[in-house]
């Protein structure tokens, strides 16, 4: 079951293989009602925070099933961490399928640290598609990237625990949603230390997955998208996330494409940090929200830096 004992049983797990990633105040983003901090997971070897769930799932595998080998679905972050943790673990026969759309930044990742590479269908929920159907035709062990296994939510849940730990007045922290498994893990690890902080989730406008299925209480495990920058967080929900949105996120904020390439041109120019754009999401949603209530003590989750680099070049 997701909830504090496991997160904390976690923590302990995976502390070794991971950074425990700072707290940093930004003087730009702040203002004299309000404290805004940054959580840059971009920061762990991996460049994302899908690490802590990776680790978090192979550290538990028995040697029967690291022997049968892994299996992962993902738009390109959860890749490179599986990649990269089964390489440490010394786990071979590693498959990751992608989709058409992951960028090189992140194909090259998963193909440096071993893991073969398998690219098919034109969108992550295509890309699902065709590597569910490979996992049931083979003994292989599945790592989920988003949908209900708790050993991931509790990984990426360790991020939460480091932010309370680190800043316990915290009021409120804003974080990127695509699939729904680090808001939940962040989620659950927050409001079981402190029930009053407010948990705010951050959509594109081109996939807005979660906040669709909160508002018209049906899980959309696939969900149609526009064309967007944000290739992590385009897909539908995880069952787990879906099954725990109610009593975990306060608020979907929705936020505009144009907006994202703002906010991370700000990241590089002002905060000099290379964030992603679906990280940067979380910034845009101060751009585009200006009249929101965002607490006084709030923590934004920049969840990776795995940035295209002619994207990048482009839009600077």
């Amino acid at each position: 079951m997701l909830d504090l004992k496991l997160i904390i049983e976690t923590k302990k797990l995976i502390d070794p293989y991971i950074y425990e990633t700072p707290l940093d105040h930004s003087i730009y983003l702040s203002t004299s009602n309000r404290n805004i901090y940054f959580k840059n997971d971009g920061l762990q070897h991996s460049k994302s925070f899908k690490l802590r769930g990776a680790f978090s799932k192979l550290l538990r595998l028995t040697e029967a099933e690291k022997q049968n080998g892994v299996v992962a679905v993902s738009s390109g972050n959860h890749g490179i961490a599986v990649s990269y943790a089964c390489q440490v673990l010394n786990i071979e026969n590693v498959l990751i399928f992608v989709p058409k759309n992951t960028p090189r930044s992140k194909t090259e990742k998963i193909e440096y640290y071993g893991a073969k590479l398998i690219i098919e269908g034109d969108t992550y929920d295509e890309a699902h598609r065709i590597g569910m159907s490979y996992v049931n035709d083979h003994q292989m062990t599945y790592v989920d990237a988003y949908d209900k296994d708790p050993l991931i939510y509790a990984g990426q849940g360790t991020a939460g625990l480091e932010i309370m730990m680190k800043h316990p007045n915290i009021d409120t922290i804003l974080v990127p949603v695509g699939g729904g498994g680090l808001i939940t893990g962040i989620g659950t690890a927050a409001k079981a230390i402190n029930p009053k902080i407010r948990i705010i989730g951050i959509q594109t406008e081109a996939c807005p997955a979660m906040k669709a299925s909160m508002e018209e209480k049906t899980l959309y495990k696939e969900y149609p998208s526009s064309p967007s920058l944000c290739e992590a967080l385009i897909g539908g929900i995880g069952e787990l996330a879906y099954e725990k949105s109610q009593d975990i996120i306060d608020d979907v904020l929705l936020v505009k494409e144009e907006t994202i390439k703002k906010a991370v041109i700000h990241m590089i120019s002002k905060e000099k940090l290379i964030i992603e754009p679906s990280s940067c999401t979380v910034i845009a949603a101060l751009m585009d929200h200006p009249e929101y209530d965002f607490g006084k003590e709030t923590a934004l989750f920049l969840s990776g830096s795995n940035i295209d680099t002619e994207l990048m070049k482009s839009l600077l």
